[in-house]
């Protein structure tokens, strides 16, 4: 009986988050409210308190749940790669693909966080490092194995995060390339170059 209650508990938590995700993008963190959301979740104001104490609880654990589900699919994409180079190249383009397909969640990480203030914007560049950090490790691999060429990797993942990052603000606010993956086609070999890689 108590697993069944944590069940539905577990359950109407997500069911708030996913409204939340869904209002945040919609109206933006400073216009979004707990009405909207408990709308949005179709449960009450009060069942959405019971679970989270305010809108700023509820956006970091948005952000945090949002940046543990990508990051794990980050390793699961690396996971598949044999080749240091490629296990990088991996980290980038799984996150280019999430955001591909969640415009919303994009839209969460790129603008949200950024406008939301107080602890968010220290939040979002902690979430940046631990993906800096994964793409590092692997160019730190791909150096050792004389795979790429001996760069200051600590650097060279930044700028490859940071390209990234570049290319999907821009078609977030821009909406160009009309297909986020079309833009990686382009970058990738830039990247590739930038650590003295073979393109293939």
């Amino acid at each position: 009986m108590a697993e069944v209650s944590q069940e539905r508990a577990r359950n109407r938590r997500r069911r708030i988050l996913d409204a939340a995700l869904a209002v945040f993008s919609r109206r933006g963190y400073r216009d979004a409210s707990v009405d909207e959301i408990a709308a949005e979740a179709e449960t009450s104001k009060g069942g959405v308190y019971f679970h989270f104490p305010g809108k700023q609880v509820i956006f970091r654990a948005l952000l945090d749940l949002s940046a543990r589900r990508l990051l794990d699919r980050v390793e699961e994409a690396i996971a598949r790669e044999t080749e240091p180079v490629a296990k990088a190249d991996a980290a980038l383009l799984t996150v280019l693909r999430a955001f591909a397909e969640h415009r919303a969640l994009a839209r969460l990480f790129m603008v949200e966080a950024l406008s939301a203030g107080g602890e968010f914007p220290q939040r979002l560049l902690e979430i940046h490092a631990e993906f800096i950090a994964i793409i590092r490790r692997h160019l730190d691999d791909a150096v050792a194995q004389g795979a790429v060429a001996a760069v200051d990797t600590a650097i060279a993942s930044r700028a490859w995060f940071g390209a990234l990052n570049e290319v999907i603000l821009h078609w977030l606010i821009e909406g160009e390339p009309e297909r986020l993956e079309d833009a990686y086609t382009a970058l990738r070999p830039l990247l590739m170059r930038s650590v003295g890689a073979k393109e293939g």
